[in-house]
């Protein structure tokens, strides 16, 4: 569902992402960690045609970023970090409106997608309340619900549980696991123990270079009985 192919973007002189390649396919949840300024967001910003590479590309369901960015936009959904929305707008109101730049046109149709992301988020006790005047969590809800709304088969999720309460973290998770038995989903992180509860594939990135692509497992492993944030931090201090 994802190809990553060789993936390179500089900031003036800083090389911010250095050759990534990866794969993703339907049913995995990819774990995709690196310390501040690895380049994560940089990656997904590129996979998602936020930005575009200046060497590389990616596959999106079999489209290229770079030679078809609306249609990879189309296929898949994105959860940026702090994801923008328009704070004097209703819950309701601004998915209705992404609904309609999604391309569905008819009251009925938006209403139908707009009700099925309010559901699985559990937005709708908030759906009339604007969305300035909504909690953290509750507008990190409202970002992962636009994310959801044109039912993607890629998933691309920028600290989707960050600012939620333990519980809703835990709601969150399941709702990913769920979703993922037929999506492809790339999940960054900093929360490791997230990566042990959900994910099935574990990417490392530092200084722009992938230093780790395997299983949670494999990754543990690595130092048998350590924190996972002990091996975490002995990979990415390695690499540097």
């Amino acid at each position: 569902m994802i190809e990553v192919k060789g993936l390179v973007k500089h900031y003036g002189s800083k090389r911010a992402v250095d050759g990534v390649s990866f794969t993703v396919n339907r049913g995995d949840i990819l774990g995709f960690l690196g310390p501040n300024g690895a380049g994560k967001s940089t990656t997904m910003k590129m996979i998602t045609g936020f930005l575009r590479p200046d060497a590389g590309t990616a596959l999106v369901d079999g489209h290229d970023v770079t030679r078809d960015p609306v249609a990879v936009k189309s296929r898949l959904g994105y959860l940026p970090e702090s994801a923008p929305a328009y704070g004097e707008m209703t819950v309701e109101e601004f998915l209705g409106f992404i609904a309609e730049t999604r391309g569905f046109r008819t009251s009925e149709t938006r209403s139908s997608h707009v009700e099925r992301a309010l559901g699985l988020t559990q937005l709708a006790p908030v759906r009339t309340q604007t969305i300035e005047t909504l909690s953290k969590g509750y507008k990190q809800r409202v970002g992962f619900a636009q994310a959801l709304l044109h039912n993607p088969p890629v998933l691309i999720l920028d600290e989707p549980t960050d600012g939620l309460d333990p519980n809703q973290k835990n709601e969150v998770r399941t709702l990913i696991k769920n979703l993922a038995t037929e999506k492809a989903v790339v999940l960054s992180t900093h929360i490791l123990e997230e990566v042990e509860a959900i994910c099935t594939r574990v990417i490392i990135i530092s200084q722009g270079k992938v230093v780790v692509d395997e299983t949670p497992s494999q990754f543990r492993a690595r130092q048998p009985g350590a924190r996972l944030d002990a091996i975490f931090r002995s990979l990415t201090t390695s690499s540097e």
